[in-house]
This record gives C-alpha cells, sequence and structure tokens, in this order.
C-alpha cells in the first residue's frame, strides 16, 4: 500500500509549512494527484484520516483530493489527448509513440491554517 508511503509524504510537508508560517493547527489539504501513480482514491484518503487523528496539530485536517486523469502528446501528428492507464495508442492516428504529460504528478496545491490572532 504506496498510498500510505504517499500521504506521509504529503502530511509531513503540510505540517512542515504550516509550523514554518506559525500556525497553530492544519486544517486543510487539497492535493492533486495522477491516476498513473495508481494510487487508489479511497486507500489515500483513509491514509490521510489515519495520520491526521496521529497528532493534535494534525486532528480533524481535511483532504481535498484531485486526481488528475493521465493525458498524452502523440510524437508522429501532435494529437494531445487523456486515456486510461493502459490504452496509449493515439485516437487520431493509432501510432504508440506518445508521451505522457499528465497523470503522475503529486503536488500539494494549497493548505489550510489556524494562525494565531497578531
Amino acid at each position: 500500500m504506496h498510498e500510505l508511503g504517499l500521504m506521509t509524504g504529503v502530511m509531513d510537508a503540510a505540517v512542515e509549512a504550516a509550523r514554518g508560517a506559525g500556525a497553530t493547527r492544519l486544517l486543510g489539504v487539497k492535493v492533486s494527484i495522477g491516476e498513473a501513480t495508481e494510487a487508489v482514491e479511497d486507500a489515500l484518503v483513509f491514509a490521510f484520516e489515519a495520520l491526521a487523528e496521529a497528532d493534535d496539530f494534525t486532528r480533524g485536517a481535511t483532504l481535498d483530493l484531485t486526481m488528475i486523469r493521465p493525458r498524452s502528446l502523440c510524437l508522429e501528428c501532435g494529437e494531445e489527448f487523456e486515456h486510461d492507464l493502459y490504452s496509449r495508442f493515439c485516437p487520431k492516428c493509432d501510432s504508440f509513440a506518445t508521451e505522457l504529460l499528465a497523470g503522475r504528478e503529486l503536488q500539494i496545491d494549497s493548505i489550510e491554517v489556524d494562525v494565531p490572532d497578531a
């Protein structure tokens, strides 16, 4: 289950950023992850919730997860197209000479924190 490892990295980065900003709590994390990572959405959510409950600083934090569909570019005809994990043939010219443009990313888009009144 590599989802736990992925969410551990996300949680560690979000907590470090939140603490660096002087936050008293991490309230939420917005994450985009590509479907080509083969991470299971439900397992990602489960892992995040389990990690969030392990610490007072993160307890109750929410995850806003966006799954990015794979998108490729045909190197023969220039067609850009979305596809599933296994069918990377160009729908225009049927070439397999394609380059994956999106679908393997993992990024934290934003975090929501609670900061003390100044």
